[in-house]
């Protein structure tokens, strides 16, 4: 282990990871690269315990591009990230979203982000009822308005295959991974310095990127710095249905896509199986090691509105049940990407709100391009930048689970 590094990346998961990669596989890059992990088996990591689903129904068109490139990604994921005889298959299921809307303001909203999605060239179709029920005839649509559906480029996958397939080619190509955790960060005016690790050792830093998931506020703050990311808790539930509608669609092969009701519940296949959650109907900050399911929402919320929608959730039994965190954006629910104002060689790559594992092959490329040409070469994220988080001048996306 050296004791300089032009690169120190805190927070290995699936966000320190990609920015990892994309670095060393730029060939504009010669530098030298350290990821900080304090648990290498990633237990608790909002990336091990997510839906792992990707979609391009978003209302900002910069948000359908990181999806749609992240899709693009994931497709070819295998020969980008083989390693010697190792050749990562990530099951991509290419099954859908489908966005119900029950009333004409839901209506309204997929509209209006239909046109963006279009614009961008997402494939999403928006069905009236008639051609909902005959797409998905499980389903009770007496009272949706209109649906938003994705033909192509939106599913599910591996979400730790995603994550180690990062690390593993990042590893090797000579980017170092250490186990330990940084408590706290050099600052010499508007520079930091670097990294003093929980060990007793320190290491200098050219750049510090903070990758760090829902605990982004503790390692800013390490540096005299501010980033509205607190930890929200999600609850998702596994359940066996009695009578699976799986294979009843007369669309995509009889795959049942990914449904998000008009209540915010949503529910996708997981095998023989059914994930789903929703919304919590309270969302306070919670204590960064606090992961106790919030059992009484499939009771109170899930199964009520999944048993409305369908008679094949009638008769279910949850199977397993667990809770991950959101690295939660108080200001705007999207992610932060890209310098610091006035400490210019900290780089923030935050606030991703659930949509870390999707939107991180985008946010590891953009996070490379800052610092190996010092701006965006690809996609253009500026707008979602820190600068934002000082002038409080939120991001507006209407499409937001």
């Amino acid at each position: 282990m050296k004791q300089r590094y032009d690169v120190v990346i805190v927070g290995g998961a699936v966000i320190g990871s990609a920015v990892a990669y994309f670095l060393v596989a730029n060939a504009d890059f010669n530098g030298s690269v350290l990821v900080v992990e304090k648990d290498p088996t990633y237990a608790k990591a909002s990336t091990s315990l997510s839906s792992s689903s990707i979609r391009n129904q978003f209302s900002n068109p910069i948000n359908v591009r990181i999806s749609q490139f992240g899709t693009e990604f994931i497709r070819n994921f295998g020969e980008t990230m083989q390693v010697g005889a190792d050749r990562p298959d990530l099951s991509f299921h290419e099954g859908g979203y489908l966005f119900l809307a029950g009333n004409a303001e839901q209506a309204q909203t997929l509209r209006e982000n239909h046109a963006v999605q279009r614009a961008c060239g997402a494939d999403v179709v928006l069905w009236q009822r008639d051609e909902l029920a005959q797409a998905f005839p499980h389903l009770n649509v007496d009272d949706i308005v209109l649906a938003s559906y994705g033909r192509s480029g939106e599913g599910w996958f591996n979400n730790t295959g995603l994550m180690y397939g990062f690390k593993n080619k990042a590893r090797s190509l000579g980017v170092d991974y250490l186990t330990d955790e940084v408590i706290a960060i050099g600052r010499e005016g508007n520079s930091v310095t670097g990294v003093t690790l929980k060990s007793g050792g320190t290491i200098e830093a050219g750049i510090v990127v903070n990758a760090s998931g829902p605990r982004a506020a503790l390692t800013a703050r390490m540096a005299g710095l501010d980033v509205p990311v607190e930890p929200r808790k999600r609850t998702l539930f596994v359940v066996d249905c009695a009578k699976s509608p799986e294979g009843t669609a007369s669309v995509n092969k009889g795959r049942l896509p990914l449904m998000i009701d008009p209540s915010g519940v949503f529910c996708r296949p997981e095998g023989r199986f059914f994930l789903c959650g929703c919304p919590p109907a309270e969302d306070p900050c919670v204590d960064w090691d606090d992961f106790e399911p919030r059992y009484a929402e499939f009771e109170d919320i899930i199964w009520p509105a999944l048993a409305e929608r369908s008679q094949a959730f009638e008769a279910v039994k949850v199977m397993n049940q667990w809770a991950g965190h959101y690295d939660f954006n108080v200001l705007d629910h999207n992610l932060i990407v890209g310098r610091h104002p006035d400490v210019r060689n900290f780089v923030f790559a935050n606030g991703f709100s659930g949509h870390g594992l999707q939107q991180g092959p985008a946010a590891g490329r953009g996070v490379s391009e800052l610092i190996v040409y010092g701006g965006f070469r690809t996609l253009d994220l500026s707008e979602v930048g820190y600068e934002r988080i000082l002038e409080n001048r939120p991001f507006l996306e209407k499409a937001v689970i």
